[in-house]
């Protein structure tokens, strides 16, 4: 069943999870802040965070499959950038749970 948040915003309630789970890990919040002022290689990544690019990978790849990141490959590097269409779904998505949330009850029948 498609809830009212979903139509919305084509953004179903996996899809949500799936961004939020990928926000919720403090390191990803770092990626996610370095990523804030433009796309970043993986090599500016690494050093900025100071993590082994395995560890740096791993984390990327959870994002970019959440669709929170988008990527592009120029020799042999590979560039993140963030994805605001997901980020405005995510926040259009919370939006409208909120509003939809401050609907009162039906009275229940004695």
């Amino acid at each position: 069943m498609t809830s009212s948040v979903d139509k919305v915003l084509n953004l179903d309630s996996d899809q949500a999870q799936s961004l939020l789970k990928a926000l919720s890990d403090p390191l990803r919040l770092r990626i996610l802040d370095q990523l804030s002022t433009g796309e970043r290689c993986v090599c500016d990544l690494t050093e900025a965070l100071t993590l082994s690019q395995s560890r740096l990978s791993f984390h990327l790849k959870v994002m970019k499959e959440a669709g929170l990141l988008g990527d592009r490959q120029s020799g042999r590097w590979v560039y993140y950038r963030i994805r605001a269409e997901a980020l405005n779904a995510l926040q259009g998505w919370l939006h409208e749970l909120t509003r939809s949330c401050e609907t009162p009850a039906n009275s229940c029948s004695d």
